[in-house]
């Protein structure tokens, strides 16, 4: 039996912590439910949203269809070998737990995504990515279920047009697929970046002899928790700004009036402006307007202090974007998905 709800409310639901209701809520932890519910006459003539840890999301008004919540768990072994184990992962299981158990076992591979809020089923779609490190590197297939036909299929990782926070089913497949799991292929041979200066000087604050795994994990955990708020205290989405790639002609007339400008070259033509940077440069960081604002130490950061609306902060964030197009002439992206 399917225990769809009414009128559900979604506070609980979404790292902003927003007070959202949606017409219809019910949840699923195996594809043979999924499949069930979503052959159901009610289910499918509703608009869906489907929902993992509720980490990049911002309602902005009450979801007029029905969420349906993945908690499809577990951690399966599908091959392994004396230098690398692929795992096959439930898309509900909540993607740091994932990063530790990896940790705990010396996987290799992931150590540097550490407390990225979230389930591993958004992994994929987002191509998360932090300190030098993407997803798309250990990802091998993706499986998922088709709404429309509810048939099984998967996606190789040369098929799922990973980007930089992006993938297709952000793009031309969106709201088409559930993700059901995702294949990861780690390492068991150490193979550490910490080409991202914040880890190497973290881990000398931490006085790290010898490199392991535990400690690079340990230093993201870190750095992460100095500089951004946990949700479970104040409601926050992490990163709502994605970094821009700007052609390099308006990268060096920034760097000329602002050397210290934090700058990544990408290619030959282009490079990645720090969007936090940006955003400070144009006075937003820490700044609080009620009950919500920009958070003091990382102005990529959007928060509600309780009680804020996703208008509210989705105002915001159209304010921020467009003083750094008049100050830089750059368009930001928003990261978050907004409902």
């Amino acid at each position: 039996m399917h225990n769809i709800q009414a009128n559900y409310n979604l506070k609980e639901l979404n790292t902003f912590g927003i007070e959202a209701f949606s017409k219809y809520f019910c949840s699923f932890d195996n594809t043979d439910q999924l499949k069930e519910l979503l052959q159901l006459n009610n289910v499918r003539n509703e608009e869906k949203l489907i929902l993992g840890g509720g980490s990049n999301l911002l309602f902005t008004k009450n979801f007029e269809g029905i969420v349906l919540k993945n908690d499809i768990p577990n951690i399966d072994l599908v091959s392994e070998d004396a230098n690398e184990i692929t795992l096959k992962v439930g898309a509900g299981v909540n993607w740091h737990e994932f990063v530790m158990y990896c940790v705990n076992n010396k996987y290799y591979g992931i150590e540097n995504l550490s407390l990225i809020p979230g389930s591993v089923g958004a992994a994929p779609m987002q191509n998360i990515g932090a300190y030098g490190v993407e997803v798309k590197n250990v990802i091998t297939l993706v499986e998922a279920i088709e709404i429309t036909s509810g048939e099984t299929t998967s996606f190789k990782n040369n098929e799922c047009s990973f980007d930089y926070r992006s993938s297709i089913f952000k793009t031309t497949h969106k709201n088409q697929f559930v993700i059901s799991y995702v294949h990861f292929k780690l390492s068991k041979q150490p193979d550490f970046n910490i080409s991202y200066g914040a880890i190497a000087s973290e881990l000398e604050k931490m006085k790290v002899q010898e490199l392991n795994i535990k400690d690079i994990s340990q230093a993201v955990i870190n750095i992460r928790s100095n500089k951004l708020p946990n949700p479970k205290e104040i409601g926050n989405a992490g990163s709502f700004f994605k970094n821009p790639v700007v052609k390099n002609d308006i990268v060096e007339a920034i760097s000329k009036e602002f050397p210290e400008a934090p700058i990544y070259k990408v290619n030959d033509n282009e490079s990645k402006l720090a969007a936090g940077w940006l955003i400070e440069q144009c006075g937003w960081k820490g700044k609080q307007i009620k009950n919500y604002g920009v958070h003091a130490k990382q102005a990529l950061v959007l928060v509600n202090y309780g009680g804020a609306t996703g208008k509210e902060i989705y105002d915001l964030s159209e304010s921020i974007l467009q003083s750094v197009k008049e100050k830089f002439d750059i368009e930001l992206e928003r990261e978050v998905n907004i409902y």
